[in-house]
């Protein structure tokens, strides 16, 4: 697993495809801004993922569950998804615990805390050697309800794009009593199919 866990490090794609988390664009963000981390191979480039279901199969909302998985981008791709490379807790129901959610998370952002900021003496069997172990979370994957729980922001309503906050074009429709974001065709580019469709 020592060995698994710095595949990272010497295995970035070639071809300029993205295979693999390491051939990311936020890969490459973290080692500019922090090369002191990205020094250090072990060092742990963590994903998570979370999301409600409801474990009884029906639309209601009178109970859900939140699995919340933690990846570990280091190993390589066949075996970084595997279930023994999985961190997962669930938060059980019986009502969605919608903002309050943080509470629940709070033990895990806690130990991420702890492991970026401090750190923890990790003992290497490749190397026969004892190393200072860090972590950073890379992203979170998750649906945009999920986001405005995670993250606290507004993704309802009249400034309800988490990316342009203040800056959403939106317009009230009277008769459908809901806000339409039709402003952000500006993003697609001028030869974009979807500029050419009036309906």
């Amino acid at each position: 697993m020592a060995e698994s866990l710095i595949w990272h490090s010497t295995n970035q794609s070639v071809d300029g495809k993205m295979c693999h988390p390491v051939d990311s664009p936020s890969r490459a963000l973290i080692e500019s801004k922090w090369p002191e981390f990205a020094n250090n191979p072990h060092n742990l480039r963590l994903g998570l993922a979370t999301d409600d279901f409801n474990p009884f199969n029906n639309f209601s909302s009178t109970y859900s569950c939140w699995p919340v998985m933690l990846v570990i981008y280091n190993l390589p791709p066949w075996l970084c998804m595997k279930n023994e490379n999985i961190m997962l807790s669930l938060i059980p129901g019986p009502k969605q615990p919608g903002n309050d959610i943080d509470i629940y998370l709070q033990p895990l952002i806690d130990d991420l805390n702890e492991l970026w900021n401090i750190g923890m003496n990790v003992y290497d069997a490749l190397t026969n050697a004892v190393f200072n172990l860090r972590a950073i979370l890379m992203w979170t994957i998750n649906d945009l309800p999920a986001l405005g729980n995670l993250a606290g922001c507004k993704i309802k309503g009249r400034t309800g794009c988490p990316r342009c906050s203040e800056n959403t074009h939106s317009q009230w429709l009277k008769f459908s009593r809901k806000f339409a974001y039709m402003g952000h065709r500006r993003f697609l580019s001028p030869s974009h199919p979807l500029r050419k469709i009036k309906s």
